[in-house]
């Protein structure tokens, strides 16, 4: 297995963040990154630098005036009087004003509450070039896919939660869609996404919503309380019926974990996907900031080693994951499991 990272992804450095009425540390940091890198180096997997994604690739998933405002808002906040530090929206487009017609604001405070959906992804001085280098991991590593072969990408920022023309919960490109419509491109006819973060992939199930040739399937926490709180159900399957939401109650643990992930590799395999991306996070850790599902570090390893019984060509790309004593070591049991050490 090959393993893809770039260092511009260092680059994107968020501090605010609002948790429960309070400002505090973005958990969103280089040092995740870092700790993948020095996991990836003992499992003797040292990463490629991927190469810049081509526009074209950006657009066949997100929308060009979402990719301009992402490129350009930094430098447009800091032409406003007495800006902060970063980009962060203080109103947002609600879908009481969308079905009344909403449009695009002209100036940057409103584009940044048009483009995000919530506070937890600030744009700052290097963001543009961390997110638009980890669209080019993702591509790297669907390239391996494309011929046959698994790769990991070490995507930072994470992606999933961004839709077409919107950022959310850490995430500005969603760098899985973007690896599929890679696949697709390259002649796989049906593709399966299976995101085993702890949040529900929204913003990848919004981008293929109707696409009857892409498969999704999200193990998560029970969005009733649980970000991204508004989607992530078990009923929500999509037009074509090609949407499935596997959500788990608090403290879950591995053997429940494990039967939503087994539940997941059953439908790509009967989806007949030829090609499989999977979000790869680590925050169903018992060792996480939240700790929502209890996952042990035996359960990685096993959810690898499942997946990887799928013998699909396989895009690994990296999602959350916000403890960065233990996400390395829970990289090396996946991975491991996996095979590709």
């Amino acid at each position: 297995m090959r393993a893809f990272s770039h260092p511009d992804q260092m680059r994107h450095t968020p501090r605010f963040f609002l948790q429960r009425g309070q400002l505090r540390p973005n958990f969103e940091v280089p040092a995740r990154a870092e700790a993948l890198l020095a996991a990836l180096g003992r499992l003797g997997l040292p990463p490629e630098t991927a190469a810049a994604p081509a526009r074209a690739a950006l657009e066949a998933v997100h929308a060009p005036d979402y990719l301009d405002f992402l490129e350009g808002a930094y430098a447009a906040w800091q032409q406003l009087p007495n800006p902060g530090e970063e980009v962060v929206g203080n109103t947002h487009a609600t879908g009481d004003a969308l079905a009344n017609g909403g449009r695009r604001p002209g100036g940057i405070i409103g584009q940044a509450g048009w483009y995000t959906a919530d506070t937890s992804c600030p744009i700052g001085a290097g963001s543009w070039e961390a997110i638009h280098a980890a669209a080019g991991v993702a591509l790297a590593a669907a390239a391996e896919a494309a011929a046959g072969r698994q790769a990991y990408g070490l995507c930072r920022p994470p992606g999933h939660h961004a839709y077409r023309a919107r950022a959310g919960g850490h995430c500005y490109l969603n760098n899985a869609a973007i690896a599929v419509a890679a696949l697709r491109q390259a002649g796989a006819k049906r593709v399966a996404v299976l995101d085993i973060d702890s949040h529900h992939g929204n913003g990848t199930q919004g981008i293929f919503w109707e696409d009857a040739s892409v498969l999704t399937v999200s193990v998560h926490g029970d969005p009733s309380n649980y970000y991204p709180f508004f989607t992530g159900y078990a009923e929500e399957t999509g037009p074509a019926g090609t949407n499935r939401n596997l959500p788990l109650p608090a403290g879950s643990g591995d053997a429940a974990w494990l039967d939503a992930v087994s539940t997941g590799i059953s439908a790509a395999r009967d989806f007949g996907a030829e090609a499989l991306v999977v979000s790869l996070g680590f925050d169903p850790s018992e060792h996480e900031p939240l700790g929502l599902l209890k996952v042990t570090a035996d359960g990685f390893a096993r959810a690898g080693a499942d997946i990887a019984g799928l013998r699909l060509p396989t895009a690994i790309i990296q999602e959350g994951g916000y403890n960065v004593e233990v996400m390395g070591s829970l990289l090396e049991r996946f991975l491991t499991g996996w095979g590709a050490a």
